[in-house]
């Protein structure tokens, strides 16, 4: 790739839509969506989807481009985000990685290798039927005998990350703590700008509610219940999403609306924490504190192009 990659991510609500696109007004760039549920297609508002409005006329990319009933994960989000990439290169243009998905970020930036991922359907298969007869203790332990780190990371209740560390065994002759440690020392093939956006815990999480009760506002119910007639449900990995299994909840009568929102704006606070958590553990990153540039774009821009241009 001829240009650098620039990541603009951070907690939910903390400002990366507005500066990314107006980072890619100053670099001429093309914003990729590392988000999980903007993907989908008819999940405008629970999504906090970037309008075309907010958009202001920059591409952008990995937004609307699957149906909820389609599954979307970091495999797919990786080649679909490589292959817009190769697009903006080949414009000349600056690919600016724009959301809160940090796993997707971590797979895109270090180019990690997914392969344990794929495997056999008849070793899984076989795996699967041993652990109905025998139970998760039983396929646990030979995992133990095989790859005693993994044994000791995955709990024996997690039959399905059991049975993938056994099957990459099997198919690869290696164990597969082995294969995760490599791609965690792995380093990028890119030149890349990793900034994280934060601010005050109390801000935070204020910026939070206020987000929830304008998705409530914009018809965040009327979104969910659209989805339903569809023939969208729980069941479905978009579903899954926040504002969306938390509006199903009160549309099955399982809560209250009052309910419902309250639980909505607790559990986006959770995820935001859980957010933060993983970017601190994250090599590479340059963190961005809103207060400490007076709450100004203006000068957060400046500072983000004077950081490239030194290169």
């Amino acid at each position: 790739m001829n240009y650098p990659l620039i990541i603009i991510t951070g907690p939910t609500a903390s400002g990366k839509t507005a500066l990314s696109v107006q980072l890619a007004h100053k670099l001429g760039g093309e914003i990729i969506s590392a988000d999980s549920m903007q993907v989908y297609r008819h999940m405008d508002i629970g999504s906090a989807k970037v309008t075309e409005a907010e958009r202001e006329g920059v591409p952008h990319h990995l937004i609307d481009v699957l149906d909820p009933w389609e599954e979307f994960n970091v495999t797919r989000f990786q080649s679909l985000a490589k292959a817009a990439m190769e697009e903006i290169d080949q414009r000349e243009h600056v690919p600016i990685v724009a959301g809160g998905t940090g796993f997707y970020i971590q797979a895109l930036v270090y180019d990690i290798d997914f392969k344990e991922n794929g495997g056999s359907g008849e070793i899984r298969h076989e795996l699967e039927k041993l652990g109905e007869a025998r139970g998760n203790l039983y396929l646990h332990q030979l995992l133990k005998e095989i790859d005693p780190q993994s044994a000791g990371q995955i709990h024996a209740n997690n039959r399905k990350r059991v049975i993938r560390a056994i099957e990459y065994f099997r198919l690869t002759g290696q164990p597969i703590s082995e294969h995760n440690q490599q791609e965690r020392e792995k380093t990028s093939p890119y030149q890349f700008y990793y900034y994280v956006l934060t601010c005050s815990r109390s801000r935070l999480y204020e910026r939070i509610d206020q987000r929830v009760d304008q998705m409530m506002k914009m018809g965040l119910v009327e979104e969910v219940d659209r989805l339903r007639a569809m023939g969208c449900h729980r069941g479905m990995v978009s579903m899954q999403g926040l504002g969306y299994k938390e509006i199903l909840d009160y549309l099955e009568g399982h809560c209250s609306l009052e309910e419902a929102v309250y639980i909505l704006k607790r559990d986006t606070r959770h995820f935001a924490k859980r957010q933060l958590t993983w970017f601190k553990r994250e090599k590479d990153v340059r963190w961005l504190d809103w207060e400490a540039f007076g709450d100004d774009r203006d000068k957060m821009l400046d500072h983000i192009l004077a950081d490239i241009d030194r290169g």
